[in-house]
């Protein structure tokens, strides 16, 4: 079975904040702290158990440890030649993971990179060379479907679609491609852009999904969700994080309680007819196992939509 023949799928949950809390040898940062990327390689045995926990808790799709694997972000570690040996090594962690377990599925995380077109930060042709290198690697090692996610400038997203696209087909290779973008409180992406411009944006994009992720909990994304079931013409994907982060006693702590975040999620598929779900910054495999026992029964609400 794929992915697209699911009518619900369930992603994992946050990758950098567990692994913040996992048992991670200090020599594996081999002095690139903060490079989660680099990991995969120095300890794999750590990805590999971060994934299983997921697993275990029931997810369906296993986002690889790769959102800051470009060429972009590398470069800040000294990393910049080992584009393709990092991508692969997620992939195989995530496989390894995984273990043969039928209908779950590898997702290859491509992020916003940390430098933005519309601010100037980069020219749009390095942008797109970056994405085409990840890319590439990425699906050259096996990944079931790709995800543009975190996404935070209109340019940015549309050069990572035109360029994941134009990839796909010149390795001759058919994958889903999910969409998603980060909606800030304010109610606009990073750089101003609104719900209603961002997806008739990306509506002429072939995309298996389209949705939200990040930046705030489910609560301050309802709107945005409730605009997409009305109007987005294809499937929706909401991966909020475990609700706003606050500062306490000097670390950054996220309050949503697995129970509360099922809870709500379940309402975005059955109110909604979101049918991809998932979890962001802070979320745990508390919050997969808790998401997956209240979709249990759980279909999408089928929508209308509005030209």
């Amino acid at each position: 079975m794929k992915p697209q023949d699911h009518p619900i799928l369930i992603v994992d949950g946050a990758c950098g904040t567990n692994l913040q809390e996992m048992a991670i040898p200090f020599a594996a940062w081999d002095g690139r702290e903060g490079c989660n990327e680099i990991l995969n390689l120095n300890a794999p045995e750590v990805i590999v158990a971060l994934h299983r926990s997921f697993v275990e808790a029931g997810a369906m799709v296993l986002e690889t440890n790769t959102f800051g694997a470009s060429r972009i972000v590398l470069q800040e570690y000294g990393l910049e030649n080992q584009v393709a040996a990092i991508n692969q090594a997620a992939v195989a962690n995530a496989r390894s993971a995984i273990n043969g377990k039928a209908d779950t599925y590898i997702a290859g995380s491509v992020g916003p990179g940390t430098k933005l077109p519309s601010l100037g930060h980069i020219s749009v042709d390095e942008l797109s060379h970056a994405y085409e290198e990840q890319i590439e690697a990425l699906v050259q090692a096996g990944v079931d479907l790709l995800i543009i996610e975190t996404c935070q400038d209109l340019l940015q997203t549309k050069t990572a679609l035109v360029t994941c696209f134009a990839t796909l087909k010149r390795l001759q290779k058919e994958l889903p491609v999910m969409a998603s973008i980060t909606i800030e409180r304010t109610g606009t992406m990073l750089v101003g852009t609104d719900i209603a411009a961002a997806a008739a944006t990306f509506e002429p994009f072939p995309l298996f999904s389209f949705g939200l992720n990040c930046a705030t909990g489910p609560a301050d994304m309802e709107s945005h969700i409730r605009y997409l079931s009305r109007h987005w013409p294809g499937r929706i994907s909401c991966v909020p994080n475990q609700g706003l982060p606050e500062v306490i006693d000097g670390k950054t702590c996220y309050s949503l309680s697995p129970a509360v975040y099922a809870k709500e999620m379940r309402r975005f598929v059955s109110e909604y007819g979101v049918s991809v779900v998932g979890g962001c910054c802070g979320t745990t495999p508390a919050h997969t196992k808790a998401l997956v026992e209240a979709l249990q029964g759980v279909r999408p609400k089928a929508r209308e939509v509005q030209s």
